[in-house]
């Protein structure tokens, strides 16, 4: 929350507490949703493909969305595709579509259509170049089965929101003729100090997934052995991708290089807390808030021009904000009165709404809701300042461009800070990194992409 005085802060926290003008976003699943989990192979045929398949078919029953299955290449029709929310390549290998199923299933990514690709589906199609940007790289080789230690790098997408940063587990680990990390947003990667036969150099993505040619996808190197889909971390993961497929929820997958973290799970370093309340680590990474009013600040340095990145969870109807270009201070009042917050709070009006600069400009409330994940599921905001320029991105999507006009309020150099806004707010954050950009170069690194 942010005011202009502390009088009006008070007199809005007070309207609150009378109503609210809108609900908190609600799940995304929708009823009647189907799949399509295609196995066909043309070259070396897994022997997990019925274990893979029955997974799918008991996420499915569980979570709400109809699972067919086919070996038939003759369902890569435009009629056949478009009753699928999403098309799993379940270890599929070789050749497995012609020309015109090829065609038919490039028009349905085109129109939104979801891919998942699970280990072997990279071992697919190496003459089609539009499968191989899809899936995002291509097999090359591979050691034995073994255990082996998966770093997972973001913990906000559904995939992999609910695992450790170190997972460990045993499979039949791919090595890749390419990394993907430039293309694609990279889940998590191999440590290949941890396990013998590793090519890719020590940067070595796992899972990842994108937006590309007007739909998504997500590919998985798990899912070798028949035991991975008995695991529940494996079939948590599996069932992350498959939702984010099919757009029931809502992650930035743009592809991600360049950050440092500022608070990455173990140290609070570099950070202070003003005005009352605090914000306790927890053993998964996270902080939650608790108190307040006060903010947790991030003393260290100031930033200028820079792409700050956090992900946040709310248990319910919870208010807090994301503060930045404020003067250092211990009163959390400098921030309210010097800088901008960008909200977190789905049920108050549309300037004082999560994704708005508050009290000055409400986001675009319309890609708001269609990005934004329901209470108890994670969110990923990327906050850009550039000049007196504020960009606010949620899950990957654009909903806010703020232009600042108030001198008292520069954002040309400040701190950040996380609010903890009352004793009634439960917030949690995690993952929180920065890439500061050349002033003058600032723009056009952006027009490359990042």
């Amino acid at each position: 929350m942010r005011a202009t005085s502390r009088l009006t802060t008070i007199v809005a926290g007070a309207a609150l507490l009378i109503g609210c003008v809108s609900g908190p976003a609600s799940s995304k699943e929708r009823p009647g949703e189907r799949v399509l989990v295609f196995s066909k192979t043309a070259g070396f045929r897994h022997d997990s493909i019925p274990e893979g398949i029955a997974a799918v078919r008991e996420l499915g029953a569980e979570h709400g969305f109809t699972v067919d299955a086919t070996e038939d290449a003759r369902a890569f029709t435009a009629g056949n595709l478009r009753r699928y929310a999403a098309v799993v390549f379940l270890s599929t290998t070789g050749d497995v579509l012609d020309a015109s199923q090829q065609r038919a299933f490039e028009r349905y990514i085109g129109r939104g259509g979801g891919y998942v690709g699970v280990h072997a589906a990279a071992d697919t199609e190496y003459d089609w170049e539009f499968y191989g940007s899809l899936a995002g790289a291509y097999f090359q080789s591979h050691p034995a089965i073994q255990r082996a230690r998966v770093t997972v790098e973001d913990r906000a997408h559904p995939a992999t929101s609910g695992l450790q940063r170190a997972w460990e587990r045993t499979d039949e680990w791919y090595n890749y003729r390419s990394n993907p990390r430039d293309r694609a947003h990279v889940l998590a990667s191999l440590d290949e100090s941890s396990y013998s036969g590793g090519t890719m150099n020590g940067d070595h993505p796992i899972a990842w997934c994108q937006e590309y040619a007007g739909g998504r996808t997500f590919y998985t190197g798990g899912g070798h052995t028949k035991e991975s889909y008995a695991e529940p971390a494996f079939r948590q993961h599996l069932l992350g991708g498959i939702r984010w497929a099919t757009g029931a929820a809502q992650a930035d997958c743009r592809p991600e290089n360049g950050y440092r973290p500022l608070f990455d799970g173990t140290s609070l370093e570099g950070w202070r807390q003003a005005g009352p309340g605090s914000f306790t680590p927890a053993e998964d990474g996270t902080l939650t808030s608790s108190g307040g009013m006060g903010l947790l600040w991030y003393a260290d340095k100031s930033f200028s021009a820079y792409s700050l990145k956090l992900d946040w969870k709310v248990a319910g109807d919870d208010n807090s904000g994301v503060f930045v270009g404020f003067p250092p201070s211990d009163d959390p009042w400098s921030a309210v009165n010097g800088g901008h917050e960008i909200q977190i709070d789905a049920t108050d009006v549309p300037e004082k709404t999560t994704g708005s600069v508050y009290g000055f400009q409400s986001a675009d409330l319309k890609k708001r809701d269609r990005a934004l994940n329901p209470p108890g599921e994670w969110n990923t905001y990327e906050i850009r300042v550039e000049g007196e320029r504020l960009r606010v991105w949620l899950n990957g999507v654009k909903i806010n461009d703020f232009t600042n006009t108030d001198p008292a309020r520069s954002l040309r150099d400040g701190h950040i800070g996380l609010q903890n806004h009352g004793a009634d707010d439960q917030v949690s954050f995690r993952d929180v990194r920065i890439k500061e950009l050349p002033v003058r170069a600032a723009a056009a690194d952006y027009s490359q992409g990042h």
